[in-house]
């Protein structure tokens, strides 16, 4: 027995490639050994590696459990065996798999995809009398295991039709065998909403007004399945006495009633299912239930304890955040890696550069990673001590201008409890700056060794990701999606948007996981109240529109948007502690790429290797004084040494010359004893 329905697209053998229009999958099988019922009662979604091999993104609702209940078929890319499949184009209806356009319907109808080019399935596809490829076939709720389904017939494979024919599936349920999570489809009257008015309530009620033929309430309502926070409720636009009241004109409309009595007509841009459902999603309170319950039981707790919550406008991105990415990056994820040599020193050095000619914030941090790339672009060193790294940040040779602070201080990417959010976020944000800015100024990369690259910032990214991000189940992620089609990248424009395009297929994988912030939610960003223009439909299924978002993307990530509230401040050095004057404002810092005055400049040069093998020094000389990383000498301290040498040298010549001295003497006394 079941407690969802079950919709099965059976594909046919091996078939023509259409690999644009298709998302992500992860190549897992499933209903081998089982048979369909009893394989649909543990799983979401299955995607076979007949969909799509070697691209390897699973979608958000991908939860199979126990995971004996499938089976990894697909060969690596390095593998002899791999073949990179897809499906036919008459599949266009399937784009759907996988998808926004159901993936929070899963508790209440799941889809699984059988592959009949797989042996496992030969007996499973022979017993459900697979005929035709492709299939659709659909059980109901709580059926048994001897129901061999119902196919559907309808020749209209279009991405609308099929979902509204799985609300169509939902709704023709009796009462009584409905899906347990399934929610009430049929449209209330003005007799069951209107006493609702004024009522106070510990959530939201939405009504949906629409016309009789419309399923967005019905598409919103299952949209909103995995939220706590928001009921949903639809009617229709011909109930007179609910419009008189509503004062609803045109439709779909939604009239939003708030937990205080409240009531009023929700404001939506554009009367689009995405809209609603993005707009419902993100009302105070408004949470994902999956991500709420796995919070009080899950890994990532933080024995109640959190960081005071900051204040922040979602409109802007926040310095404090790329700054403690900086921070986590140097001093915490670096530092696992006690000397950087060979490759992990070039990634680390393109790294720098990168951040140290694209950084669009003047200031401390850009003085800092101006500096840091100066001294590694000069060292002919083959290995460099972390240690050294870490002085340098830390700023221990006293040069003035030069900070980044020592704290975690995350602002647009603070979670709702430690453990969410932070760093990963953080590093997104860095790195969508960095295509932005490069997208700007293309020219800025200049004589670095990394114009060459199409896509730099990338290039660099993917390089990073692969040696030193600690997550190494994302970096494999991430790989992949950089294999797949990164090389199809040729321009700023480019990057941009393939960064947001994979930032929002990872945000679509996680959606409801151990990692998503139930007051933060991962949701197709930028959301309709950031950019309306960025959404469109097309045939009832939502689409983005890439030039309002790349003009989006441009205006966000700008050097404009930048916003320093939070940001940590440089300390205030003693009167001629350091070389270098403190940078004037950003709007008088040379383009990145530029020559620099020469008192920004620091002069960094390399001395030999001190007495202990295998020990490295560099020594960093300003007009102020000398410091050599790795050893831990100060200028200070290599005055004394040069005072205490120098008095040495003085205290044994005036003892030879004593003992010269007194021994002519002893000699003229000895022969004139012997006269």
């Amino acid at each position: 027995m079941k407690a969802s329905v079950l919709m099965v697209l059976i594909l046919p053998v091996k078939s023509p490639v259409l690999v644009g229009k298709l998302p992500f999958f992860t190549p897992l099988s499933c209903c081998t050994p089982l048979n369909i019922p009893d394989c649909a009662t543990s799983l979401s979604l299955v995607a076979l590696p007949g969909f799509m091999c070697g691209i390897q993104y699973p979608p958000s609702v991908l939860t199979l459990v126990p995971q004996s209940y499938y089976v990894t078929l697909c060969p690596p890319p390095t593998h002899p065996g791999y073949i990179p499949y897809s499906v036919d184009q008459n599949l266009t209806g399937m784009v759907l798999i996988g998808s926004d356009s159901v993936s929070d319907w899963h508790e209440a109808i799941a889809v699984a995809v059988l592959d009949c080019a797989q042996e496992e399935n030969f007996e499973v596809c022979k017993e459900f009398s697979i005929k035709f490829y492709p299939t659709f076939k659909f059980f109901v709720a709580h059926s048994s295991a001897a129901d061999k389904g119902t196919i559907y017939r309808g020749a209209d494979r279009e991405v609308r039709s099929v979902r509204q024919l799985m609300v169509n599936i939902l709704q023709n349920h009796s009462r009584t065998d409905r899906p347990q999570s399934c929610p009430p489809l049929e449209p209330y009257n003005a007799a069951q909403l209107l006493p609702l008015l004024g009522q106070r309530s510990d959530h939201y009620t939405a009504i949906i007004v629409e016309e009789a033929g419309s399923f967005v309430g019905r598409e919103v309502i299952l949209d909103l399945l995995q939220f706590s926070g928001v009921e949903v409720r639809r009617a229709l636009a011909s109930d007179l006495p609910l419009l008189d009241v509503l004062n609803m004109a045109a439709f779909p409309s939604v009239y939003l009633l708030h937990p205080n009595g409240s009531h009023a007509p929700l404001h939506s841009e554009k009367p689009l299912r995405f809209f609603f459902s993005s707009l419902l999603r993100s009302l105070p309170g408004v949470q994902r239930r999956s991500s709420s319950e796995v919070a009080q039981t899950g890994a990532l707790q933080d024995g109640g304890t959190s960081e005071p919550w900051r204040d922040f406008d979602r409109s802007q991105v926040y310095t404090a955040d790329l700054e403690s990415a900086l921070h986590y990056l140097l001093r915490v994820e670096l530092a696992a890696h006690g000397t950087l040599e060979g490759a992990e020193l070039k990634v680390f050095k393109d790294f720098v550069t990168l951040v140290a000619k694209l950084y669009p914030v003047g200031g401390s941090v850009a003085k800092l990673m101006e500096t840091l790339s100066d001294w590694l672009l000069s060292l002919p060193l083959q290995q460099i001590p972390y240690q050294a790294v870490l002085d340098l940040v830390d700023n221990k040779m006293k040069i003035s201008g030069v900070f980044l602070g020592a704290e975690l201080r995350w602002v647009g990417c603070q979670g709702s409890r430690l453990g969410l959010r932070g760093y990963p976020c953080s590093l997104w944000t860095l790195f969508h700056v960095l295509t932005v800015q490069h997208d700007a100024a293309p020219a800025a990369l200049d004589g670095s060794g990394l114009e060459g690259e199409a896509a730099p910032v990338l290039q660099v990214m993917r390089r990073y990701i692969r040696t030193f991000f600690g997550c190494k189940e994302c970096g494999r992620h991430f790989e992949q999606a950089a294999a797949a089609s990164m090389d199809q990248v040729t321009s700023g424009e480019d990057e941009v948007l393939w960064l947001w395009t994979q930032h929002n297929r990872v945000n679509t994988r996680l959606a409801g996981s151990l990692s998503d912030d139930p007051v933060s939610p991962k949701a197709p960003w930028p959301s309709p109240a950031l950019c309306p223009a960025c959404h469109e439909e097309s045939n009832g299924v939502h689409v983005w529109n890439q030039a309002n978002v790349l003009a989006f993307l441009r205006r966000h990530y700008g050097a404009s948007n930048l916003n320093p509230r939070y940001s940590l401040t440089s300390p205030r050095l003693p009167a001629g502690a350091g070389p270098a004057q403190t940078r004037r404002p950003q709007e008088e810092r040379p383009a990145a790429g530029g020559e620099r005055k020469g008192e920004d400049q620091v002069e960094l040069r390399p001395i030999q290797p001190g007495p202990r093998r295998g020990e490295q020094a560099v020594l960093i000389q300003g007009e102020g004084g000398f410091w050599i990383l790795g050893l831990g000498f100060t200028s200070v301290d290599m005055s004394l040494c040069v005072v205490l040498y120098g008095s040495s040298c003085l205290f044994l010549m005036l003892l030879f010359f004593f003992f010269k001295v007194r021994s002519r003497r002893w000699k003229l006394r000895h022969a004139r004893l012997h006269v």
